[in-house]
């Protein structure tokens, strides 16, 4: 069940993250068109403007100060000269405004450019999701198998301490009735039947340890959980999905096996405590 809701509010998240992903644009700011850029910029207006002004002046000048008959004899190199000092003003006002125009648009790249990397920043965030997603997918599918196959060895080494060929306090019947729930999905009914066993007392070393057939089941089913544990924490960000697994029958089962073992020394396996995690969020809520 829990798996199932996992599932599904993953594959929740993973819609959410192919929406942003098909509408990049939904992080970007209204793009400023460069005809409306020079329309909005007053500096070009008021180039014009003195611009205008200028050779209304100058113009003016010419005509009552010079006349244009007598303007248009003068000899090419005093015209030149005049029509630099005349001018001159000119190109040093349109140097100062297309100094400014070219840092306005240097600042306004830049700001689409910082917008660009944020969009960039976040697509990237989204298809690591996606990815995380599809991987949490693929792990609970092998989970599935594997938690059957974790079943299959703890029912024949249940079978191997407690059945016939044990000490015989299971009947036939018993077994019978387990091995059904277990084709019917129960995969731990037999590692729950272990702890049950352990919950009254009964010592599980020999159980587990006490003959060579047990010893290869109960290293195959330590190993094979083990493995499970590794594709959960490789998929897993905030140990939802590892704390499940440790949890679980097989997952209790596991560690008792992994503390009996007569000669390896395992480490314990690392679960979130949930005095800590409280901690973190009173502090979190205290600030």
């Amino acid at each position: 069940m829990n798996n199932k809701v996992t599932i599904s509010q993953q594959e929740h998240d993973a819609t959410r993250q192919d929406q942003r992903l098909n509408d990049p644009g939904a992080f970007l700011p209204p793009k400023l068109e460069v005809k409306d850029f020079y329309r909005q910029d007053w500096r070009i207006q008021f180039g014009l403007i003195v611009t205008l002004l200028w050779l209304l002046a100058g113009s003016l000048y010419i005509s009552r100060a010079v006349g244009w008959h007598e303007f248009v004899r003068l000899p090419i190199a005093e015209m030149g000269n005049f029509l630099e000092g005349a001018f001159a003003p000119l190109a040093f006002l349109w140097l100062v405004i297309g100094l400014f125009i070219q840092q306005t648009i240097l600042a306004q790249n830049n700001r689409e450019l910082y917008h660009s990397n944020i969009v960039s920043a976040r697509q990237a965030e989204a298809l690591s999701a996606n990815e995380r997603n599809a991987r949490q997918e693929t792990f609970f599918k092998i989970a599935d198998n594997t938690r059957r196959q974790l079943g299959g060895i703890t029912g024949l080494l249940l079978l191997s301490s407690k059945g016939a060929q044990g000490d015989g306090s299971i009947t036939e019947a018993d077994f019978a009735e387990m091995w059904h729930q277990f084709a019917t999905g129960d995969f731990e009914i037999f590692s729950r039947r272990f702890l049950t066993l352990a919950g009254r007392g009964e010592e599980l070393m020999p159980l587990f340890y006490g003959t060579q057939i047990r010893i290869t089941h109960t290293e195959n089913f330590i190993v094979n959980f083990d493995r499970l544990l590794k594709l959960a924490r490789d998929c897993d960000i905030n140990g939802i999905i590892t704390d499940a697994q440790l949890h679980s029958a097989h997952g209790l089962l596991s560690s008792r096996m992994r503390e009996l073992h007569p000669r390896i020394k395992f480490r314990r396996y690392e679960m979130t405590r949930t005095s800590t995690y409280l901690d973190q969020i009173m502090k979190q809520s205290m600030e």
